[in-house]
């Protein structure tokens, strides 16, 4: 593979339709599409994006958010499930696990493969709030249990699962769509919102992980977000500093274009860039206009040893053994 043909295996684009994703893949090759609230649904029903994916010599990840609730991308064709908070309350693991491999099952007949979700971020928000009740519990051992049944499903059904969003977004100070975002003290979300991560990525199985865009006090650059830090990215990948797990898994960027936490301070170019360089394997945003551009760049910092070519080697095998191209 060429360096531009690796890079574009780290990338992971929003498309609004079948032409759109057809001619991003068709020109840079990218290793993944994102299905949104605005993408034309005809890509999945009609069949496109499961043919897109088998045109390509490596297959797409086709991605879609769909917790239930509130974020139920897929609602409009029939897949649904309640919000994680209203799951917790009302149903067992055991069910809730029948009713993720349901929707998993689902999405893999449209040619989706990824799912960000599910949600372990503990919190006791009001339903309403940014996490609210797309948190299972307040309680992490709650979360632990409900969210393990939740991945679990899609993992039955050959989704791969994301738990998001690292290291814990339900205590933040707002919503990262809005503005920059700040947690609890490192030290303090030891024994709160740490607790899902550090249990759940012990046996992960399939399940990759989404890093937020969350400034945590004792761990991140106090005006770095966790999902552009090298420190933050470290810490999940080796476990060391929340005695958790090391995780060999997938690590998405949580959206570095649309979410003001990240787009009110770098251009997609630059984001994508420190995003890659910090330690995030695939960098995901919401459109496909710039994709040539962060190639580019992308492309720039590795010559210029900004991102190690070791490093693009390690994140390539990990997105290649995801998609089961890889079996070693």
């Amino acid at each position: 593979m060429t360096l531009r043909r690796k890079l574009a295996q780290l990338v992971m684009v929003g498309v609004t339709g079948a032409d759109d994703a057809r001619s991003v893949v068709r020109a840079e090759h990218i290793g993944g599409i994102f299905i949104g609230s605005w993408t034309d649904k005809s890509i999945l029903t009609g069949g496109a994006a499961a043919s897109i994916s088998r045109g390509q010599e490596i297959p797409l990840m086709v991605s879609v958010d769909q917790e239930g609730g509130r974020v139920s991308r897929l609602s409009g064709l029939g897949i649904d499930a309640p919000s994680a908070r209203q799951l917790a309350r009302t149903k067992t693991p055991t069910q809730v696990r029948a009713i993720a491999a349901q929707m998993g099952r689902q999405m893999k007949r449209l040619g989706i493969t990824v799912d960000f979700a599910p949600s372990i971020d503990v919190s006791d928000e009001s339903d309403d709030e940014v996490i609210g009740d797309r948190s299972f519990s307040n309680d992490p051992e709650v979360v632990t249990r409900f969210g393990g049944a939740f991945a679990r499903g899609l993992a039955d059904a050959g989704i791969i699962p994301v738990y998001k969003h690292f290291p814990g977004h339900g205590h933040g100070s707002g919503d990262s769509h809005l503005g920059v975002v700040q947690t609890p003290p490192l030290a303090s979300m030891q024994t709160t919102d740490l607790v899902p991560f550090r249990r759940l990525l012990a046996d992960p199985g399939p399940a990759a992980a989404m890093v937020g865009h969350l400034i945590v006090p004792g761990l991140t650059a106090s005006d770095m977000p966790a999902s552009l830090d090298a420190k933050a990215i470290r810490m999940l990948r080796t476990g060391k500093g929340y005695n958790g797990p090391a995780f060999n898994g997938v690590i998405f960027s949580d959206d570095l274009g649309s979410m003001a936490a990240i787009s009110s301070r770098y251009p997609i170019t630059e984001a994508a860039v420190r995003s890659i360089r910090a330690g995030v394997d695939i960098a995901l945003w919401t459109t496909t206009d710039q994709v040539p551009a962060v190639l580019d760049s992308l492309e720039t910092a590795v010559r210029d040893g900004r991102i190690s070519q070791a490093g693009v080697d390690a994140k390539v095998v990990r997105v290649l053994r995801a998609k089961g191209v890889l079996t070693c």
